[in-house]
């Protein structure tokens, strides 16, 4: 289970939260928590890790893909910037304590960053059902990491 995508050299911006993004997170956070809620066509949940440096849980809104065998698929995009997301560190520092929240079901799970042919496959399933992943990869150098969550 190794975490070891690097940062990369060049990306988009890495979007800046705000009161507005704030507002969103808040609303999407309780949306995918209660229900089953899409989100520009895709379906998101509510995604807990324990913060590295904090040690406190952090939530936060993000898309999932059906992966094999009743699993789910995320993505470390942050949307093509250089850096990877802070959840991604998150969850490497504890690949054990991580809980996803969707249609109203509180699910502790396992993750697992994907390498290889694993990755490529499950990557270009992404990209064929959320074109939007395919215009984050030729905005960065870095490979975008794709996690597997499997139920605890």
């Amino acid at each position: 289970m190794s975490f070891d995508t690097r940062n990369g050299t060049r990306g988009a911006k890495q979007p800046s939260p705000g009161f507005f993004g704030k507002t969103m997170n808040n609303l999407m956070m309780n949306r995918a928590r209660k229900r089953n809620v899409q989100m520009a066509g895709m379906r998101m949940l509510a995604l807990t890790t324990i913060g590295k440096k904090s040690g406190e849980p952090r939530s936060t809104p993000l898309a999932w893909f059906p992966g094999e065998d009743d699993t789910w698929l995320i993505a470390a995009s942050a949307g093509g910037a250089p850096k990877n997301p802070a959840w991604y560190y998150n969850i490497a520092a504890n690949p054990d304590r991580v809980i996803i929240e969707l249609n109203g079901e509180r699910i502790p799970v396992v993750a697992e960053q994907l390498h290889g042919e694993e990755r490529a496959r499950a990557w270009a399933q992404i990209k064929q059902t959320a074109a939007n992943f395919a215009t984050y990869e030729t905005k960065t150098d870095r490979e975008i990491p794709v996690i597997r969550l499997t139920r605890a």
